[in-house]
C-alpha cells in the first residue's frame, strides 16, 4: 500500500490543488513467489472528503484508513474542498461540484489503475464533507454507485444565519430550489430515471446536526430510497468518525471481483 500526495492543476478550481492517494501495490505472496495482482487489475475506488475547516491530510492524520483501505485492497483520494461544501461558487475558478463530480474522478482514473466501472466507484464525506459526499454523489449517480454521509451538514438549507451562508450563496433561498439542495438532487435523479445510488448516513445522537441527518434519511426512504443507518452516543468528533469509516468499508462491495 502507497500513501502518495499528488499535485496537479485544476481546470475546474484554476489553481493547482493537492490529494493524498491510498493506492493499493501489487501484493507479494512469499509462497508462490509471485506478485498477486496483474499489471490490468483496476481498483476500486472511494472518494473521500473531509470537512469543514479540514484538508487534504484530515482522513490519514485522524482516521485509520490507510489500514483499513490496505485490508481491503481499496483505493481511496482524498482532495482538498477549502469551506466552500463541494459546490460550485458564484466566484468564478472556484467549481468544487464539477471538480469533485466530473473532474477528479476523471484525472485520478488517468492517473492511476482505478476501475472505470459505475459499481466500483464510491464517495464518503464527514461533516461539509458528508454534505458533499451526499450531495454529489446523488447528483452524479452514473458515476457513484455507493454514497455514505457521516454526520453531514445536510442542514445547511435550513439553517438561515449569515455564517451558515459562508458567501456560497447570492441569495439562499433561491439556492435551496436547485439541485444545490440534496433534497431538490433527490427529486432530479428519480424524475430523470438516473441510477439510485445505495446510501450509507449515519450520525452521533449527542451531534448538533442528527435531527437533520435523521430528516434527510426519512426523506429519502419516503422515496423509496433504501438507507443504511447507524448511529452512536457520540457528538460531532472523530472518535466517531473513524469507527464509522471502518463500517463503511465493511459495507462497500469491496469483496466481489472487479
Amino acid at each position: 500500500m502507497a500513501l502518495l500526495q499528488v499535485n496537479y492543476l485544476s481546470k475546474a478550481l484554476f489553481r493547482t490543488v493537492p490529494l493524498n492517494v491510498i493506492l493499493p501495490v501489487d501484493r507479494f505472496d512469499a509462497d508462490s513467489n509471485q506478485y498477486l495482482n496483474g499489471k490490468e487489475h483496476k481498483y476500486k475506488t472511494l472518494y473521500l472528503l473531509h470537512g469543514l475547516l479540514g484538508n487534504y491530510t484530515d482522513w490519514v492524520s485522524k482516521t485509520r484508513i490507510q489500514t483499513w483501505a490496505e485490508e481491503k485492497n481499496l483505493a481511496v483520494v482524498m482532495p482538498s474542498g477549502d469551506n466552500a461544501f463541494y459546490l460550485n461558487s458564484r466566484t468564478p475558478w472556484n467549481d468544487y461540484e464539477t471538480f469533485i463530480g466530473e473532474e477528479l474522478v476523471e484525472v485520478t482514473r488517468k492517473m492511476f489503475p482505478l476501475s472505470e466501472k459505475r459499481e466500483d466507484t464510491f464517495i464518503a464525506g464527514l461533516s461539509m464533507g458528508g454534505f458533499g459526499a451526499l450531495r454529489n454523489g446523488i447528483r452524479y449517480s452514473t458515476t457513484f454507485s455507493h454514497v455514505a454521509g457521516l454526520s453531514s451538514a445536510v442542514h445547511i438549507f435550513e439553517d438561515t444565519s449569515e455564517e451558515a451562508s459562508n458567501g456560497l450563496f447570492d441569495d439562499k433561498q433561491r439556492a435551496a430550489a436547485t439541485d444545490k439542495n440534496p433534497r431538490v438532487a433527490v427529486e432530479a435523479m428519480l424524475s430523470g430515471k438516473r441510477p439510485v445510488p445505495k446510501i450509507y448516513m449515519a450520525c452521533g445522537t449527542e451531534d448538533d446536526l442528527f435531527e437533520a441527518n435523521v430528516a434527510f434519511r426519512d426523506f429519502m426512504q419516503e422515496r423509496g430510497i433504501a438507507v443504511t443507518w447507524d448511529e452512536g452516543e457520540f457528538g460531532h468528533e472523530w472518535d466517531f468518525w473513524d469507527q464509522q469509516i471502518k463500517k463503511v468499508l465493511d459495507w462497500l462491495p469491496l469483496e466481489e471481483e472487479n
